[in-house]
């Protein structure tokens, strides 16, 4: 998922956007390759896709909508300060000929403690934003885990890899599908806010 909030501007916190992560992901179109000839399935073998079997879940779409959410209220948050110092930085350069050394000194030096104070912020809720989305993946990792080892033991597996490391795989040895409708059966949501670092309540 891996939401973002970005600092750019001319020293101000000028935008706050969410990036798109694990959840949101979308790969360039290309075209579609030949059919492959499989092999046949390696008995003992399961291959599944941790990051598909949670993006692709209910529970999973409905965290990265509750992180969509958290970021808003971020923006939400910081956004009229930082349009408050963009204003009046544009104020300051304006009546910079008409000011003296001194008071214009001061009103920079003012300015700028703003927007530190700002930035500090900013990074802050960063930080929080991540906390939040590693534990909200933490709970759905735990959630697929008894899932995998159910699937595993059904399917007489004596391996299990990640999809992610493999290039190409006979379809029939993929348990990511029966994960999906495992996990959607077991969880469909559950609640939880931003993380607050600044109190002590940071994701473990």
């Amino acid at each position: 998922m891996n939401y973002k909030l970005l600092l750019i501007g001319a020293g101000a916190f000028a935008a706050l956007a969410a990036a798109p992560g694990a959840f949101a992901q979308t790969r360039a179109a290309a075209a579609p390759a030949p059919a492959l000839v499989q092999g046949p399935p390696i008995p003992g073998l399961c291959i599944i896709s941790v990051n598909q079997a949670i993006s692709t879940s209910a529970v999973g779409r409905y965290v990265n909508q509750r992180m969509q959410q958290i970021v808003a209220q971020v923006k939400a948050e910081l956004g009229p300060e930082d349009t408050a110092i963009n204003t009046e930085g544009r104020a300051l350069e304006a009546a910079r000929s008409t000011l003296d050394q001194a008071t214009f000194q001061t009103r920079a030096t003012a300015l700028q403690t703003r927007i530190q104070a700002l930035r500090q912020k900013a990074d802050l809720r960063q930080r929080e934003v991540e906390a939040t989305e590693k534990k909200s993946l933490n709970r759905i990792a735990q959630e697929l885990d008894p899932i995998a080892r159910q699937l595993y033991q059904q399917g007489h597996c004596s391996a299990l890899l990640d999809k992610g490391s493999v290039m190409m795989a006979n379809p029939s040895m993929d348990i990511t599908a029966q994960s999906v409708t495992a996990l959607n059966a077991r969880i469909q949501q559950f609640a939880f806010d931003r993380e607050h670092l600044d109190t002590g309540a940071a994701a473990r």
